[in-house]
Protein backbone atom coordinates (compact mmCIF):
# COMPACT_ATOMS: atom_id res chain seq x y z
CA UNK A 1 0.00 0.00 0.00
CA UNK A 2 1.78 3.85 -0.87
CA UNK A 3 1.06 5.87 1.29
CA UNK A 4 2.40 10.05 1.14
CA UNK A 5 4.51 9.98 4.37
CA UNK A 6 7.69 7.70 4.53
CA UNK A 7 6.70 8.20 8.27
CA UNK A 8 3.70 6.72 8.09
CA UNK A 9 3.06 3.87 10.29
CA UNK A 10 0.97 0.36 9.92
CA UNK A 11 0.47 -1.45 13.01
CA UNK A 12 -1.16 -5.05 13.10
CA UNK A 13 -2.06 -5.81 16.71
CA UNK A 14 -2.20 -9.54 16.51
CA UNK A 15 0.83 -9.43 13.98
CA UNK A 16 -1.18 -11.28 10.90
CA UNK A 17 0.59 -10.21 7.78
CA UNK A 18 -0.83 -6.77 6.26
CA UNK A 19 -1.98 -8.84 3.43
CA UNK A 20 -4.12 -11.03 5.21
CA UNK A 21 -4.99 -8.05 8.10
CA UNK A 22 -6.35 -5.46 5.90
CA UNK A 23 -9.10 -7.06 3.83
CA UNK A 24 -10.81 -8.31 6.96
CA UNK A 25 -11.26 -5.05 7.83
CA UNK A 26 -15.13 -4.17 8.05
CA UNK A 27 -15.82 -1.43 10.71
CA UNK A 28 -13.31 1.75 9.63
CA UNK A 29 -12.56 4.98 11.74
CA UNK A 30 -10.95 7.36 10.10
CA UNK A 31 -9.82 10.09 13.16
CA UNK A 32 -7.44 13.91 12.82
CA UNK A 33 -5.95 13.08 15.77
CA UNK A 34 -4.63 10.11 18.34
CA UNK A 35 -7.49 9.30 20.68
CA UNK A 36 -10.03 10.58 18.71
CA UNK A 37 -11.25 7.08 17.77
CA UNK A 38 -11.34 5.90 20.84
CA UNK A 39 -13.84 8.80 22.04
CA UNK A 40 -15.95 8.95 18.65
CA UNK A 41 -15.77 5.35 17.21
CA UNK A 42 -16.27 3.20 20.12
CA UNK A 43 -19.54 1.63 18.11
CA UNK A 44 -16.87 0.73 16.06
CA UNK A 45 -14.94 -0.95 18.32
CA UNK A 46 -17.08 -2.66 20.76
CA UNK A 47 -19.18 -4.15 17.56
CA UNK A 48 -15.60 -5.62 16.55
CA UNK A 49 -14.27 -6.91 20.01
CA UNK A 50 -12.90 -10.49 20.78
CA UNK A 51 -14.63 -11.40 17.28
CA UNK A 52 -13.15 -13.40 14.26
CA UNK A 53 -15.63 -12.45 11.79
CA UNK A 54 -15.82 -8.54 12.54
CA UNK A 55 -12.66 -6.19 12.62
CA UNK A 56 -12.13 -2.58 13.74
CA UNK A 57 -9.49 -0.48 11.74
CA UNK A 58 -8.22 2.54 12.94
CA UNK A 59 -6.99 5.69 10.68
CA UNK A 60 -5.22 8.69 12.55
CA UNK A 61 -3.99 11.49 9.80
CA UNK A 62 -2.14 14.35 11.73
CA UNK A 63 1.35 13.12 13.26
CA UNK A 64 -0.08 14.78 17.13
CA UNK A 65 2.55 17.88 16.88
CA UNK A 66 -0.07 20.56 17.82
CA UNK A 67 -1.23 18.82 21.22
CA UNK A 68 -1.81 20.26 24.04
CA UNK A 69 0.87 19.81 26.66
CA UNK A 70 1.29 20.82 30.65
CA UNK A 71 2.17 18.99 33.82
CA UNK A 72 4.50 16.17 33.19
CA UNK A 73 4.38 16.96 29.62
CA UNK A 74 4.52 20.63 29.60
CA UNK A 75 8.72 20.78 28.54
CA UNK A 76 7.75 17.95 25.75
CA UNK A 77 9.51 19.31 22.05
CA UNK A 78 7.17 18.55 18.95
CA UNK A 79 9.29 15.37 18.03
CA UNK A 80 9.12 13.67 21.80
CA UNK A 81 5.43 14.38 21.88
CA UNK A 82 4.41 13.38 18.61
CA UNK A 83 6.34 9.83 19.57
CA UNK A 84 4.10 9.51 23.03
CA UNK A 85 1.15 9.77 20.90
CA UNK A 86 1.92 7.18 18.15
CA UNK A 87 2.57 5.17 21.07
CA UNK A 88 -0.47 5.89 23.12
CA UNK A 89 -2.75 5.17 20.23
CA UNK A 90 -1.10 1.54 19.17
CA UNK A 91 -1.51 1.04 22.75
CA UNK A 92 -5.40 1.91 22.36
CA UNK A 93 -4.94 -0.54 19.08
CA UNK A 94 -3.95 -3.57 20.93
CA UNK A 95 -6.37 -3.27 24.46
CA UNK A 96 -9.14 -2.27 21.65
CA UNK A 97 -8.52 -5.60 19.81
CA UNK A 98 -8.41 -3.57 16.72
CA UNK A 99 -7.12 -5.36 12.69
CA UNK A 100 -5.23 -2.59 12.02
CA UNK A 101 -3.66 0.77 13.20
CA UNK A 102 -2.81 3.24 10.17
CA UNK A 103 -1.41 6.54 11.09
CA UNK A 104 -0.55 8.75 8.32
CA UNK A 105 1.84 11.69 10.10
CA UNK A 106 0.27 14.16 8.12
CA UNK A 107 1.02 17.95 9.63
CA UNK A 108 -2.68 19.71 10.25
CA UNK A 109 -1.48 22.72 7.94
CA UNK A 110 -1.82 19.84 5.58
CA UNK A 111 -4.92 18.57 5.97
CA UNK A 112 -6.62 21.46 6.51
CA UNK A 113 -5.62 22.86 3.06
CA UNK A 114 -8.22 22.82 0.73
CA UNK A 115 -5.54 22.51 -2.45
CA UNK A 116 -3.40 19.47 -0.78
CA UNK A 117 -4.85 16.13 -1.90
CA UNK A 118 -2.19 14.00 0.17
CA UNK A 119 -4.86 12.89 2.76
CA UNK A 120 -7.45 12.11 0.04
CA UNK A 121 -5.20 9.59 -1.79
CA UNK A 122 -3.81 8.22 1.32
CA UNK A 123 -7.52 7.39 2.15
CA UNK A 124 -8.72 6.56 -1.19
CA UNK A 125 -5.41 3.80 -1.30
CA UNK A 126 -6.35 2.68 2.52
CA UNK A 127 -10.44 2.29 1.82
CA UNK A 128 -9.48 0.37 -1.63
CA UNK A 129 -7.36 -2.00 0.17
CA UNK A 130 -9.77 -2.52 3.36
CA UNK A 131 -13.39 -1.97 1.79
CA UNK A 132 -14.55 -1.66 4.92
CA UNK A 133 -19.05 -1.88 5.17
CA UNK A 134 -18.98 0.98 7.74
CA UNK A 135 -16.96 4.15 7.71
CA UNK A 136 -17.35 6.18 11.00
CA UNK A 137 -15.40 9.91 10.47
CA UNK A 138 -16.18 13.26 12.01
CA UNK A 139 -18.74 15.25 11.94
CA UNK A 140 -19.14 18.17 9.46
CA UNK A 141 -20.55 20.25 11.86
CA UNK A 142 -18.11 19.99 13.94
CA UNK A 143 -15.70 22.95 15.19
CA UNK A 144 -12.61 21.53 14.76
CA UNK A 145 -10.95 22.83 11.42
CA UNK A 146 -8.43 19.88 11.40
CA UNK A 147 -11.47 17.81 12.23
CA UNK A 148 -13.08 19.22 9.03
CA UNK A 149 -10.33 18.05 6.58
CA UNK A 150 -10.60 15.11 7.70
CA UNK A 151 -14.14 14.61 6.74
CA UNK A 152 -14.01 16.20 3.46
CA UNK A 153 -10.94 14.34 2.21
CA UNK A 154 -12.62 11.17 3.50
CA UNK A 155 -15.82 12.32 1.61
CA UNK A 156 -14.44 12.87 -1.30
CA UNK A 157 -11.86 9.43 -1.39
CA UNK A 158 -15.08 7.49 -0.70
CA UNK A 159 -16.67 9.43 -3.56
CA UNK A 160 -13.48 8.58 -6.24
CA UNK A 161 -14.25 5.06 -5.71
CA UNK A 162 -16.15 2.38 -8.18
CA UNK A 163 -19.67 2.96 -6.78
CA UNK A 164 -19.66 -0.83 -5.87
CA UNK A 165 -16.83 -0.49 -3.81
CA UNK A 166 -17.85 2.50 -1.21
CA UNK A 167 -18.67 1.50 1.95
CA UNK A 168 -22.57 0.56 2.79
CA UNK A 169 -23.00 3.25 6.14
CA UNK A 170 -20.82 6.19 6.98
CA UNK A 171 -21.20 8.02 10.29
CA UNK A 172 -20.05 11.44 11.16
CA UNK A 173 -19.05 11.22 15.00
CA UNK A 174 -19.12 13.63 18.07
CA UNK A 175 -15.62 14.84 19.11
CA UNK A 176 -15.69 18.77 19.28
CA UNK A 177 -19.33 19.08 18.95
CA UNK A 178 -22.16 17.06 19.94
CA UNK A 179 -25.28 16.27 17.86
CA UNK A 180 -27.95 16.61 20.43
CA UNK A 181 -29.56 19.45 18.04
CA UNK A 182 -30.20 16.98 15.47
CA UNK A 183 -34.17 15.67 15.52
CA UNK A 184 -34.30 12.41 17.35
CA UNK A 185 -35.11 11.05 13.80
CA UNK A 186 -32.14 11.91 12.07
CA UNK A 187 -29.55 10.99 14.83
CA UNK A 188 -27.58 7.69 14.24
CA UNK A 189 -27.91 6.52 17.80
CA UNK A 190 -24.76 4.10 18.66
CA UNK A 191 -26.37 2.12 21.87
CA UNK A 192 -22.52 1.54 23.52
CA UNK A 193 -24.20 0.77 27.37
CA UNK A 194 -22.55 -1.79 29.95
CA UNK A 195 -18.71 -1.31 28.22
CA UNK A 196 -17.92 1.03 30.35
CA UNK A 197 -14.39 -1.06 31.37
CA UNK A 198 -13.95 -1.16 28.04
CA UNK A 199 -14.12 2.61 27.29
CA UNK A 200 -12.09 3.57 30.31
CA UNK A 201 -9.16 1.20 29.36
CA UNK A 202 -8.97 2.78 26.19
CA UNK A 203 -9.54 6.53 26.27
CA UNK A 204 -7.50 6.49 29.32
CA UNK A 205 -4.53 5.15 27.57
CA UNK A 206 -3.95 8.81 26.46
CA UNK A 207 -1.93 10.02 29.42
CA UNK A 208 -0.10 12.93 27.64
CA UNK A 209 -3.47 14.37 27.39
CA UNK A 210 -5.02 13.42 30.33
CA UNK A 211 -2.42 14.18 32.20
CA UNK A 212 -1.34 17.60 30.02
CA UNK A 213 -4.25 19.08 30.84
CA UNK A 214 -7.64 17.50 29.00
CA UNK A 215 -9.74 15.60 30.76
CA UNK A 216 -11.04 13.83 27.33
CA UNK A 217 -11.45 10.54 29.43
CA UNK A 218 -14.39 12.08 31.82
CA UNK A 219 -16.01 14.30 29.37
CA UNK A 220 -16.16 11.56 26.75
CA UNK A 221 -18.15 8.90 29.17
CA UNK A 222 -20.08 12.17 30.23
CA UNK A 223 -21.33 13.22 27.08
CA UNK A 224 -22.65 9.83 26.16
CA UNK A 225 -24.45 9.65 29.55
CA UNK A 226 -25.91 13.11 28.83
CA UNK A 227 -27.29 11.15 25.74
CA UNK A 228 -28.69 8.68 27.06
CA UNK A 229 -30.59 10.44 29.71
CA UNK A 230 -31.35 13.69 28.01
CA UNK A 231 -32.35 11.53 24.81
CA UNK A 232 -36.00 10.90 25.63
CA UNK A 233 -38.22 13.43 27.96
CA UNK A 234 -41.21 10.88 28.47
CA UNK A 235 -39.46 7.62 28.79
CA UNK A 236 -36.96 6.21 31.73
CA UNK A 237 -33.23 5.73 30.37
CA UNK A 238 -33.21 2.39 28.11
CA UNK A 239 -29.66 2.85 27.73
CA UNK A 240 -27.19 4.49 30.07
CA UNK A 241 -24.38 5.33 27.27
CA UNK A 242 -25.29 6.81 23.99
CA UNK A 243 -23.36 7.93 21.26
CA UNK A 244 -25.14 10.06 18.08
CA UNK A 245 -24.03 10.35 14.75
CA UNK A 246 -24.99 12.05 11.81
CA UNK A 247 -25.76 9.73 8.92
CA UNK A 248 -23.37 10.51 5.82
CA UNK A 249 -24.26 7.83 3.39
CA UNK A 250 -26.41 9.76 1.17
CA UNK A 251 -22.98 12.00 0.60
CA UNK A 252 -20.77 8.90 -0.61
CA UNK A 253 -23.74 6.79 -2.70
CA UNK A 254 -25.49 10.34 -4.44
CA UNK A 255 -22.60 12.18 -5.91
CA UNK A 256 -24.91 14.93 -6.80
CA UNK A 257 -25.64 15.88 -3.57
CA UNK A 258 -23.73 18.90 -2.50
CA UNK A 259 -21.45 18.73 0.73
CA UNK A 260 -22.53 22.03 2.25
CA UNK A 261 -26.33 21.96 1.19
CA UNK A 262 -26.61 18.33 2.42
CA UNK A 263 -25.42 19.41 5.89
CA UNK A 264 -26.87 23.07 6.52
CA UNK A 265 -30.29 21.14 5.76
CA UNK A 266 -30.11 19.67 9.38
CA UNK A 267 -29.27 23.11 10.50
CA UNK A 268 -31.77 24.63 9.02
CA UNK A 269 -34.50 21.82 9.87
CA UNK A 270 -33.16 22.78 13.87
CA UNK A 271 -33.73 26.08 13.33
CA UNK A 272 -37.33 25.59 11.78
CA UNK A 273 -38.13 23.30 14.78
CA UNK A 274 -36.87 25.88 16.93
CA UNK A 275 -38.88 28.98 15.27
CA UNK A 276 -42.19 26.66 15.34
CA UNK A 277 -41.92 25.84 18.77
CA UNK A 278 -41.49 29.87 20.16
CA UNK A 279 -44.21 30.65 17.38
CA UNK A 280 -47.17 28.08 17.96
CA UNK A 281 -45.92 29.36 22.28
CA UNK A 282 -46.31 32.82 21.26
CA UNK A 283 -49.28 32.50 19.00
CA UNK A 284 -51.31 31.22 21.80
CA UNK A 285 -50.74 33.90 24.15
Amino acid sequence: MKLHNPSAVIFIPDGKPLADALPRITHLGIGAHQDDLEFMAFHGILACFAREDRWFGGVTCTNGAGSSRSGPYANFTDEHMMAIRREEQNTAAVIGHYGAMIQLDHPSSAVKSPTDPALKDDLREILTNTRPQVVYTHNPADKHDTHIGVTIAALQAMREMPREQRPQQVIGCEVWRDLDWLTDDQKVIMDVSGRDNLAAAINGVFDSQIAGGKRYDLATLGRRAANATFFDSHATDSASQLIFGIDLTPLVTDDSLGIIDYVCGFIDQFKAGVRGKLAAKLGAL
